[in-house]
């Protein structure tokens, strides 16, 4: 137990971004051309948080030219740069699921004021 505790300990990031399921977030990937690296930002809303410790992943949506994307980012990658918080979002569930139907306006997420 105390080698996996070892192992682990130096992966999990320190500051953990704080945010929950319903906000609106931007976050700052690396990704590695050939040689070259760059950040590239990917906004959406996060509808679902899993797991927990070294494995946590959240999973964000967006509509990009009328098509819905999404992506899923380990919390603790070295390739997630940063986490940044656009919007609260006022939600009653732990997974947003049923935005995947909806398209436009019906796609939105109230902001926690």
């Amino acid at each position: 137990m105390d080698a996996m505790k070892i192992i682990t300990e130096g992966m999990i990031k320190e500051n953990k971004p704080q945010f929950n399921v319903g906000d609106t977030v931007r976050v700052s990937v690396r990704i590695k051309e050939g040689e070259r690296e760059r950040i590239q930002a990917f906004e959406g809303t996060v509808i679902a948080k899993k797991h927990g410790g070294i494995q946590e992943t959240f999973t964000v949506r967006r509509t990009s030219y009328g098509v819905g994307v999404e992506r899923v980012f380990p919390v603790n990658s070295p390739f997630v740069e940063k986490v940044e918080v656009v919007r609260k979002g006022k939600v009653r569930r732990a997974k947003l699921f049923y935005l995947r139907e909806r398209t436009g306006k019906a796609a939105k997420v109230k902001e926690l004021l």
